[in-house]
């Protein structure tokens, strides 16, 4: 029997997807990448590369990720680019939601939210998103 000739194309938009979704979520909560691979028992630069999309995550890792960051396997597709379906293009001078999901997985975006939400009066929240509207006015 002849065996069937598999070509490699690599990680995918999904794969990139899932890193970035890593990231944020190990962002979120304080977590280093060397902490996450102690955890699972790989090398951070693995985590690494799965965090930047360049390795796919294999099923059983994923779920050992999940495990580590306390959420299911499924949020790692939530919200992952799907094939032949288009996204809607964001409105005119809006962000994708891949553009929000990478200001998220980086620091500068975790913090700001953390601070953001700690902010309890509404009207100074309200304030605040005025403020940066100014900001991005000028």
């Amino acid at each position: 029997m002849a065996k069937a000739l598999t070509t490699y194309k690599g990680p995918t938009a999904v794969d990139a997807h899932v890193g970035q979704k890593l990231r944020a979520r190990r962002i979120f909560l304080g977590m280093s990448q060397t902490d996450v691979a102690a955890a699972t028992d790989i090398s951070f630069q693995q985590i690494q590369k799965y965090e930047k999309g360049a390795n796919r995550v294999g099923a059983s890792r994923l779920q050992q990720i999940s495990d580590v960051l306390g959420v299911s396997p499924f949020y790692f597709f939530e919200g992952a680019p799907t094939v032949g379906k288009k996204m809607p293009a964001p409105k005119e001078g809006g962000l994708s939601e891949g553009a929000i999901l990478s200001f998220l997985a980086t620091r500068e975006g975790a913090a700001l939210v953390r601070g953001f939400l700690a902010i309890k009066a509404k009207s100074i929240r309200q304030n605040l998103i005025e403020f940066i509207g100014t900001l991005k006015a000028k």
